[in-house]
């Protein structure tokens, strides 16, 4: 399309939606593709956060926020259709193992409970804070 900066993707938006208009609009176009940016760069340090925290809580704002910039960014497009494709192998692989499946799930909910029982119980932060010295 004639006058679309690069790395910019806009199969994903319909003509005529409320994305479409925001971009097309001169005035608009800049401040919602920052807007855009940092809503998914938000996202994305919120999973970075959650890196600390046993289990998987670091997932689900990191693919939020890549979902998020794959509304306008390629890069992020590509990274997210691939995080689909893997997503949809794991879940056909589940339904084809049902019950190794659930023993893995399973069992990671238990270790992350272990691991926060854990914590709580013997004061692993306060003890991690006075080793190094916090």
């Amino acid at each position: 399309m004639h006058g679309e900066e690069p790395g910019l993707d806009h199969a994903r938006t319909r003509p005529g939606g409320w994305r479409g208009r925001l971009r097309e609009n001169p005035a608009t176009r800049h401040a919602y593709l920052v807007g855009v940016f940092v809503a998914g760069l938000l996202c994305i340090a919120l999973g970075l956060a959650l890196v600390v925290l046993p289990g998987p809580l670091t997932i689900p704002p990191m693919l939020l926020g890549l979902w998020i910039w794959s509304w306008e960014f390629r890069f992020a497009e590509k990274i997210f259709d691939e995080f689909q494709e893997k997503g949809q192998a794991a879940w056909e692989e589940a339904k084809r193992r049902p019950v190794v499946a659930g023993v893995t799930s399973v069992g990671g909910i238990v270790l992350a409970g272990v691991v926060v029982w854990a914590v709580l119980s013997y004061d692993l932060v306060d003890k991690g804070r006075d080793a190094v010295g916090l």
